[in-house]
C-alpha cells in the first residue's frame, strides 16, 4: 500500500533511469542507519517458510522467489534487498573494466502493458568496483548469484577471458554465478549462445571455476547459464544440450525479449530487451521445453514476465526450481514478494503438495 499509494506515483513522474538510481542509492543508503534494515524486515521481509525452502546446488532458498539480474548492477543494495523477503538475489551483470553502456535515454516503462524496455548496454563500475561492494555485505541470510558479462569492446573470440576475469576477482564473493550470454543490448552477445563458440566458453568457465575451488580446498561454486527466449526450436535444443553436456550447474530461463508483440505504447517502437507481462508465456515455453528435453536433469530458475501467484506456480510446473522477478517489482513494489510466497504456498496446499519441490515439473507428469 505504501508504495502503490506513495512513493510509485512519485517515481512514475521521473525519468526510470533516475528512478531507478533513486531506489538503489536509497537502499544503499538505508542499510548504513541503525535499525533501517530491522525497519524493513518487519514491514516487507518474510520468515522462511519450511514448504517453500529449496536445496539446491549445494545452497538453501528459504524462500522460492529471488531478484533477477540488472536492477542492483553494482551490488550496492544487496543488504537491502536481503531484508525485503526476497530467498536469493542476483547482482550484475558485472564486466572486468567499467563501462557507461549506451547512449541515454535507455530504459523505457509501457505502464498498459506491465512492461520495460531496456537497451542498458551491461552499464556498471567494473569487478573491482563490485568486489569492494560484496566485501562490506553485513545481511548474510539469502544466496547470492553474481551475473558476469564480456565487456562491450571484447570480441567474441576473446568474450571467455572475460567471463573468467569476472570470476578470479569475484569467486569469494558470490555464493553462484550466472553467464549471461542472452542479454540483446551488447552487440553480437547472443551469438555465444550457439556454435563452438559456446562449447569454449562453458568450458573456459568451468576451468576458472575449479581451479579457483580447488585454490580454497572446496567444491567449486555453482555456475548457471542466462539464456534468451527468442531462440527457434532447433537452436534451443543445441545451447540446452551443450549445457548440459558442458557440466553447468543449471539454467535461468529466460532473459528480455526482442519481440513487441501485443505491445500497445507507443515505447514499443524502442529498441532493446523487453520484460514484464509479455514475456510470461514465452519463459514459461522455453522452461517446459529446457525441462522435457533434459528429463528434469538440469535445474532451472524461471524469469520473465511474473506478476501474480499464478505466473510463479505456472513456471514451477513447468519445471523451474526457483523464480526471479524485475519488471513486477517496479509496478506492484516489495510488498508483491509476500503476495508471490503466500499465493504459492496456497497452491501448493491446493493441489496437494506438501513442498515445493513435489511441484517442479509436476505438469510433465
Amino acid at each position: 500500500m505504501l508504495y502503490s499509494k506513495i512513493a510509485k506515483p512519485a517515481l512514475f513522474r521521473m525519468d526510470p533511469e533516475k528512478a531507478h538510481h533513486l531506489v538503489i542509492d536509497g537502499l544503499h543508503s538505508a542499510g548504513k542507519v541503525p535499525g533501517m534494515l530491522s525497519l524493513l524486515q518487519s514491514m516487507y521481509g518474510m520468515e522462511p517458510v519450511p514448504e517453500l525452502a529449496m536445496d539446491l546446488f549445494g545452497l538453501r532458498f528459504p524462500l522460492p522467489v529471488g531478484l533477477a539480474a540488472g536492477l542492483d548492477k553494482n551490488a550496492k543494495s544487496v543488504d537491502g534487498f536481503s531484508s525485503i523477503g526476497f530467498g536469493f538475489a542476483e547482482v550484475g551483470t558485472v564486466t572486468p573494466k567499467p563501462q557507461a553502456g549506451n547512449e541515454l535515454p535507455r530504459l523505457f516503462r509501457l505502464p498498459p502493458d506491465d512492461a520495460l524496455i531496456n537497451r542498458m548496454g551491461f552499464n556498471n563500475d567494473g569487478t573491482e568496483a563490485m568486489r569492494l561492494s560484496l566485501s562490506r555485505r553485513r545481511v548474510k541470510t539469502i544466496p547470492i548469484a553474481i551475473n558476469i558479462g564480456k565487456n562491450k569492446a571484447t570480441p567474441n573470440e576473446q568474450a571467455h577471458e572475460d567471463y573468467m576475469a569476472c570470476i578470479r576477482v569475484l569467486y569469494e564473493y558470490g555464493d553462484f554465478f550466472v553467464v549471461n550470454i542472452s542479454s540483446p543490448n551488447t552487440p553480437d552477445l547472443r551469438a555465444l549462445q550457439h556454435g563452438d563458440e559456446l562449447k569454449t566458453l562453458l568450458d573456459s568457465v568451468r576451468r576458472e571455476m575449479d581451479a579457483q575451488g580447488a585454490r580454497r580446498g572446496e567444491t567449486p561454486k555453482p555456475v548457471l547459464v542466462k539464456i534468451a527466449p527468442d531462440m527457434t526450436a532447433e537452436q534451443l535444443e543445441y545451447t540446452v544440450d551443450t549445457i548440459h553436456k558442458s557440466g553447468i550447474s543449471g539454467i535461468i530461463a529466460t532473459n528480455t525479449t526482442l519481440s513487441r508483440e501485443g505491445l500497445t505504447h507507443p515505447h514499443a517502437a524502442e529498441a532493446g530487451g523487453l520484460s514484464g507481462r509479455p514475456v510470461t508465456a514465452m519463459s514459461t515455453a522455453v522452461i517446459r521445453s529446457v525441462y522435457s528435453q533434459t528429463g528434469g536433469q538440469l535445474p532451472i530458475i524461471g524469469a520473465g514476465g511474473i506478476f501474480d501467484s499464478d505466473d510463479a506456480y505456472d513456471k514451477i510446473c513447468a519445471g523451474a526450481s526457483l523464480v526471479e522477478i524485475y519488471t513486477a517489482l517496479i509496478y506492484k513494489g516489495p510488498e508483491i514478494l509476500r503476495e508471490l510466497n503466500r499465493g504459492l504456498l496456497e497452491r501448493l496446499r491446493r493441489d496437494g503438495f506438501t513442498r515445493l519441490t513435489e511441484a517442479v515439473g509436476s505438469a510433465h507428469r
